[in-house]
């Protein structure tokens, strides 16, 4: 089927030169792009999770931290930032 595109000048461009450079003509490459385009996602595998480092050696969170509240493990977060320089 023959159909009118108005494509921007420099992808274009690019296309044709890649079209040139894989020995396909630019109607295969726009094909090619928008079958990959158009094929339904699959989600990507599920990867076992990585172990979790255990230390044993009288490490823990300072007294002052509560582990079951996301504010007091993110302002501890901040306050180690800021002392190392990365935070302003």
């Amino acid at each position: 089927m023959r159909t009118t595109l108005d494509l921007n000048d420099a992808l274009l461009a690019r296309a044709k030169v890649a079209a040139a450079r894989e020995r396909t003509t630019l109607t295969r490459l726009i094909e090619e792009g928008l079958s990959l385009r158009l094929e339904p996602t699959r989600p990507p595998p599920a990867a076992e999770p990585s172990p979790l480092p255990v230390f044993y050696d009288g490490t823990g969170l300072a007294a002052d931290i509560d582990p079951l509240s996301n504010r007091s493990l993110l302002d501890a977060a901040d306050e180690a930032d800021l002392a190392a320089g990365r935070l302003r």
